[in-house]
């Protein structure tokens, strides 16, 4: 294992970083003007439990362990989800009742069993996450031990009532672990990556993507004498020290303010958006030669290097009609711009996520184009956008794809259709096209079968029936008359307030 000295330069943070502005007061919500300001659990969008965003990271890295402290119903789903989507590996769990939640002794298992498993031949960190009810109860994992015979022990609270978006989980994690990394290069030499040191400055990429996705970027940077660093989540501990071996960091997902914030603590620049698109591309590759200090007539180079492919690819597979796009991974921007950049015209983008400086470039473009952006966008949010814009395209979470289809809309659950293929690039200026053309022009066969099926099924007549359902219009006419007097009423206190 080869050591090396990783020089961290604190800086104080300036106002306008990006992670300064996790939420801003207002937001754009479909021409009108809303507070988003988090007021309590009932005010977040509506994601899957958070603590799966850093259980996924925890699950994808090498020689890590994970350890869950919390109900045991929602042990089970957590779990389910995660081999669901490919975990190989056991998750740990301290189950507890209320006399060991009151009395301390939850802690105390969960310092047993993290002192059980902390075998530095197998492992070299532990992580330790409070659900909901551990959190609320005050278990205190920042008193467990910093390391164990070598194992970094990581303690993080990811409650529903805390944590926004599962998204933003993964950042809880990745920022504990980045800053736990910090004070190890601070004490000395740190390990080497697996591959070696890269001879030349790299970017470190802020968010999960697509795998061909930081390839396409390295021979984007290859012409400013550039390389990409390590993706962020990292998939070992020792990725991370390179991580912050870097000379700027590219927010590609703009939310992961904690991750940011130990990034520009350490003194490392950080810059929003992504190469996509022509325009998109153009102003990233500028954006990250300036912050790296390259020469104006390299990053001139870079540029025509990839932009008229880009552009030919962008031309060969041009996208027609009107799309909504929303989802909770954040980058629903970016995908937003390709899409525009293709020819298609984008009417709404939601995003679970927050708003950030890191997101800024990208939501004025998006602006600048008549597009409604929507941070902390909820499926109201979003089933509105779709009933105000009427598109050819619905991109979303799975209860607005469904309520598309209902209403004969063709739409794509974004995960596992949208943010699963290349972004960057050429490659990515393609990629969505044949998905997206296939989608929209598949809009005659839900209405033929709208046509044959007719309202069965449909609203009273949802479920399960023995017999025909029988309908019953004088109550519905004695419903729709007392709806339209508690509707009038509302009205006149209104008038007379």
């Amino acid at each position: 294992m080869n050591a090396r000295a990783i020089p961290i330069t604190p800086v104080a943070p300036t106002p306008s970083s990006p992670s300064q502005a996790v939420v801003a007061p207002n937001e754009h919500t479909c021409g009108k003007t809303k507070s988003l300001q988090d007021t309590g659990p009932h005010d977040q969008p509506q994601s899957m439990c958070p603590a799966f965003g850093s259980l996924r990271v925890g699950l994808r890295m090498r020689r890590t362990a994970t350890i869950l402290s919390g109900s045991a119903c929602c042990v089970y789903g957590l779990t389910f989800t995660s081999h669901f989507y490919g975990a190989r590996r056991s998750v740990g769990y301290v189950p507890f009742n209320s006399e060991t939640l009151v009395t301390g002794k939850l802690f105390e298992d969960i310092r047993d069993a993290v002192y059980a498993q902390a075998d530095p031949e197998s492992l070299d960190a532990i992580v330790v996450i409070n659900l909901c009810v551990p959190t609320a109860s005050g278990v205190p994992l920042q008193l467990l031990p910093d390391q164990i015979n070598g194992v970094r022990i990581i303690g993080i609270d990811v409650p529903g009532f805390g944590v926004p978006t599962h998204a933003e989980a993964k950042d809880v994690l990745s920022a504990a672990m980045l800053n736990y990394a910090v004070t190890e290069i601070q004490s000395g030499p740190v390990a080497a990556p697996r591959q070696g040191r890269s001879a030349l400055p790299t970017v470190t990429l802020l968010g999960e993507m697509f795998p061909a996705d930081p390839m396409v970027i390295a021979q984007m940077l290859a012409p400013m004498g550039l390389a990409v660093g390590p993706v962020v989540p990292t998939r070992e501990w020792r990725e991370l020290y390179a991580a912050l071996d870097c000379s700027v960091v590219a927010a590609i997902h703009p939310f992961y303010t904690g991750c940011m914030r130990v990034f520009e603590t350490a003194g490392r620049p950080i810059i929003g958006s992504a190469p996509v698109g022509y325009e998109g591309t153009s102003s990233w590759i500028e954006s990250i030669g300036r912050a790296a200090g390259v020469a104006q007539d390299k990053i001139d180079a870079a540029k025509q290097a990839v932009l008229p492919g880009i552009a030919a690819a962008l031309a060969r597979t041009p996208i027609k009609g009107r799309i909504q796009v929303s989802g909770y991974e954040g980058s629903e921007l970016i995908v937003a711009r390709l899409l525009i950049e293709s020819g298609a015209t984008v009417t709404y983008v939601g995003t679970a996520c927050p708003r950030t400086d890191a997101s800024a470039a990208d939501r004025q473009w998006l602006e600048a184009r008549g597009v409604a952006v929507q941070y902390r966008a909820s499926l109201e949010n979003d089933l509105a956008a779709m009933h105000a814009h009427s598109p050819d395209l619905v991109i979303g979470t799975t209860p607005v794809v469904q309520a598309a289809k209902q209403a004969c809309i063709p739409a794509l659950y974004f995960t596992n259709l949208i943010s699963a293929r290349p972004l960057m690039g050429a490659a990515g200026a393609g990629s969505l096209a044949t998905v997206i053309n296939a989608a929209m022009g598949n809009r005659p066969r839900f209405e033929s079968m709208k046509s044959f099926f007719g309202e069965a099924g449909m609203g009273d007549q949802a479920g399960v029936w023995e017999d025909k359902p029988q309908a019953y219009p004088e109550f519905k006419s004695m419903m729709r008359r007392k709806n339209e007097r508690a509707a009038a009423k509302r009205k006149a206190e209104e008038m007379g307030a």
